[in-house]
């Protein structure tokens, strides 16, 4: 009994050193043979599957490709964008759906044929009978009235198509508004580096200006490394944008659909004066989004589909009046003989007791009504906070493109009077680099104040729900009159 034990010891511990690692895959080990080591993974025995390929430009935008507009941007993000396409399939399935819940109020027909064979054994001094048959039976159902659960879970499909319509609306807005934003940080990130480009001219100006003067003896050797050191920032600050522009291009080409490393451009619009005034009260904007912000529309629509869905919970407890009936005709096998047979039904369903389980769906249905409302109202007063929000960000962006295009040319003037001095003698270089970076952030101020304008713009337009496809909105603006370049 000793040794049987001591066998049966030793034959796991055997079994134990062979499979001490759970079971592999495709021969390979299950897991890492210990927490500090790789996990191999088994070899492919079958050809990896070709990556589907990249998505590429539209033929119609193709050939300039090296100039883009915002409306070509747009279009191309709209074409490629996955967001897009999902809410569009979903809108098409929820149209398919309300197709199919509208069937309810046809009969349901179906045909159905049987061949039959039987053979019975004599018994009690009944001869044995064998008779083989078959026949078509035609099947009729048709649900005549049933106190609103019918027009109940139609009314529901055609609240939740209407939904899928108005939430594929608003993901096409959210899609223009991430491309405007996108397109426009590449714009100001590319007019940044030119501003700075600017700045590291001037500033070579400035070193060469300081070496003149130090070898006539005029300066000394500190105003010399001083300009260099002015040289240096601002060529490390205009390598910084370089890197930050191929980001913004990359993140560009992304909002569109495209692999980060196609090749397009797009060029800098003309430093024109900007359409700054908005006539459009913040009144109206909120009255318009309230009405005609896809996303709230769907809410309210999601809302009507779960008051539908109260209707169908109240009448599975109601009657329910439903008429049938069956035409058959059966043939014999080797008899000429046939015979037909129908039936007519009228099929009153009153349903009498389910554990109460139908006076708690009602509430069910109720509650999940009422929290639908709530959040379609919590939605409203969100949308009128963005629009007021968005309206008043627009205005003070109004006000930073004013105020930094004064900045500009305050700043470009002290820049030359601190340079002429400086040539002249009379000033220090202390005294013209300070108004050089002064300079330059003033450039970089008015850059960033003029896209970001435009961002405000689109952003309005959105949180009124009235941004178009080209990135274009039907707000009321008008020129400024201040003269701002």
């Amino acid at each position: 009994m000793k040794t049987t034990s001591l066998a049966c010891v030793a034959l796991a511990g055997l079994l134990l050193g062979c499979f001490g690692n759970p079971p592999g895959v495709a021969g390979v080990a299950g897991t890492a043979p210990a927490p500090n080591v790789f996990w191999t993974p088994p070899p492919q025995r079958e050809a990896a599957s070709a990556p589907a390929p990249l998505p590429a430009l539209p033929p119609d935008l193709a050939q300039r490709v090296q100039q883009l507009k915002l409306a070509d941007v747009i279009d191309i993000a709209l074409r490629n964008n996955t967001a897009t396409s999902v809410s569009w399939a979903q809108a098409r399935a929820a149209a398919a759906t309300y197709g199919a819940a509208k069937g309810q109020y046809y009969p349901t027909i179906s045909l159905d044929g049987t061949a039959t064979a039987i053979k019975t054994a004599p018994t009690g001094g009944r001869s044995a009978v064998q008779q083989q048959f078959y026949g078509p039976t035609l099947n009729l159902s048709w649900l005549l009235f049933d106190f609103g659960g019918r027009s109940g879970s139609i009314g529901e499909a055609r609240e939740a198509l209407l939904a899928a319509n108005w939430t594929h609306n608003a993901t096409v807005q959210n899609v223009v508004l991430a491309v405007e934003q996108a397109y426009f940080q590449y714009l100001g990130t590319k007019a940044l580096l030119a501003a700075q480009q600017t700045t590291l001219k001037e500033a070579q100006t400035n070193l060469d200006a300081a070496n003149q003067r130090h070898q006539v003896g005029l300066a000394t050797i500190a105003d010399v490394l001083q300009a260099k050191t002015a040289l240096s920032q601002a060529q490390l600050a205009l390598e910084s944008t370089q890197g930050q522009l191929q980001t913004a291009r990359g993140a560009l080409a992304l909002s569109m659909g495209l692999p980060a490393n196609i090749p397009y451009d797009i060029g800098l619009p003309s430093d024109t004066t900007l359409p700054l005034g908005i006539t459009d009260s913040v009144d109206a904007l909120i009255e318009r989004a309230v009405r005609e912000r896809p996303d709230l529309a769907a809410a309210r629509a999601q809302v009507r589909a779960a008051q539908a869905r109260v209707s169908v919970a109240r009448s599975q407890a109601l009657p329910a009046l439903t008429v049938g009936g069956t035409d058959g005709e059966t043939y014999f096998f080797n008899n000429p003989t046939s015979g037909n047979s129908y039936t007519a039904t009228l099929t009153l369903q009153i349903p009498l007791f389910s554990g109460w389980s139908q006076i708690y769906n009602v509430k069910a249905a109720a509650a999940a009504a009422q929290a639908a409302a709530q959040q379609q109202r919590g939605l409203e007063q969100q949308v009128i906070y963005q629009v007021f929000n968005a309206y008043y960000e627009l205005r003070t962006a109004t006000q930073r493109v004013r105020t930094s295009s004064d900045l500009l040319a305050s700043a470009t003037q002290s820049e030359q009077v601190a340079l002429g001095r400086y040539r002249a003698g009379a000033g220090s270089l202390l005294d013209l680099l300070t108004a050089e970076g002064a300079l330059a952030d003033a450039r970089a101020q008015s850059i960033q104040a003029r896209f970001s304008w435009y961002v405000a713009l689109g952003q309005l337009a959105h949180d009124a729900g009235i941004l178009g496809l080209d990135g274009g909105s039907p707000l009321h603006v008008q020129p400024d009159t201040t003269g701002m370049r």
